[in-house]
Parts: structure tokens; C-alpha cells; sequence
């Protein structure tokens, strides 16, 4: 294995985080960027510390979300910066937000129970553009008649809410924690909490 000195190592894996298109784990470092140089776990993590804290008080921060690490502009930002994005962000219906939010709480779920808890059909298209968009898969199918699919949330979902984990979720009575978890979407819908624990 090839040594690499501690600037190096920094220059690197910062680079890395810079330019991938989604968070990278410090597992993911090592099987790539860093697979012919010897760099045990804790000198990357002290590494991705030590950069965590060179970009805090800057425009851009490295932050953890689902099980890795990736560069984004501070939150406070946010509107400022939005001017510079040229495709609008796509609306997303209330019945969307309701099915993904039910996935998302009582994960792994199928369409029945999300049909249950919502009181109305899910649609296949809802579905497929949850799909599509990668924030929802199937992870099984239950073992009743018909074996339906279950389905559960995936990590571009964490990532593209700035979640780490899903334990980070807003408890489901606190609708502002709610509201902000779906910002840049179409308006929250008034009623996604009692939809939920129907």
C-alpha cells in the first residue's frame, strides 16, 4: 500500500466530497479514492473532523447526511442562492406528500396499510414517481395472501431532506418540524399529521 501524508490525505478526500454527486461514507472513501493508500478508519475520521470544522463558519459546509459526508451551501443561503437555479423544483401533489410521509413513519409498509392510514387509494403513479425519484424501494414483500411489496425509504430520501438517519425525523405532532422537513416542495399540507394517525 502507498503512504500518503496528512495534507494529502486532507487535499484528497476533500476533492472527493467536492465533486461526487451524492454523500460519501468513510467506507466508500476507502473501497475507492483511498483503496492503494494506507489510511486506517480513525485517521480518515479525524480527517473528515478536522474538515467539518475548516468549513463551518463558511458559505459552504460539510455536513453528514444518510451514512456519509457531502459539501452543500449553508441553509441561511438558501433563498438567496435559489435565483441560480435554472429548472424550477417540481411540485409535488398532497396526496404525493401524504404517501411519503406514511412510508417514511411506519416504514416498511404496503399499499394497503398506506391506503389504510391515508383513507383513499394510492395511485401506481404516485408510486412509480417515488420510485423514480429514488426515495422510495421495495424491501420485501409480507408474508400474507397476494404477498404485496413493502416498501420503505431509501438514502437518497436522507440525503435529499439532510437527514443522517431516521431517528432524525420530526416527531409527527410537531407540523412546523413537518412542514420544514417538506420545504422547497409544494406546500405542506395542513393536514399531514392528522392523515397519519388516522
Amino acid at each position: 500500500m502507498a503512504q500518503i501524508n496528512d495534507l494529502q490525505l486532507k487535499q484528497l478526500v476533500e476533492a472527493t466530497l467536492f465533486v461526487a454527486g451524492k454523500p460519501m461514507s468513510p467506507k466508500a472513501l476507502r473501497e475507492t479514492v483511498l483503496a492503494n493508500f494506507s489510511v486506517s478508519a480513525s485517521r480518515l475520521r479525524a480527517v473528515l473532523e478536522a474538515l467539518m470544522q475548516d468549513y463551518q463558519e463558511r458559505g459552504v459546509q460539510l455536513v453528514q447526511v444518510a451514512g456519509g459526508y457531502r459539501f452543500q451551501s449553508r441553509d441561511s443561503l438558501s433563498h438567496i442562492l435559489q435565483m441560480l437555479q435554472q429548472e424550477q423544483a417540481p411540485k409535488y401533489s398532497r396526496a404525493t406528500l401524504e404517501t411519503l410521509a406514511v412510508i417514511a413513519y411506519r416504514q416498511p409498509v404496503t399499499r394497503g396499510e398506506i391506503e389504510a392510514v391515508r383513507g383513499v387509494t394510492v395511485s401506481s403513479q404516485i408510486i412509480k414517481n417515488l420510485t423514480d425519484r429514488g426515495w422510495i424501494r421495495v424491501v420485501g414483500h409480507k408474508e400474507v395472501p397476494g404477498r404485496p411489496a413493502l416498501f420503505a425509504t431509501t438514502t437518497e430520501f436522507l440525503a435529499y431532506f439532510g437527514l443522517d438517519k431516521l431517528a432524525e425525523l420530526p416527531p409527527l405532532t410537531d407540523a412546523e418540524s413537518l412542514a420544514a422537513i417538506f420545504s422547497g416542495m409544494k406546500t405542506m399540507p395542513e393536514t399531514i399529521e392528522e392523515s397519519i394517525n388516522e
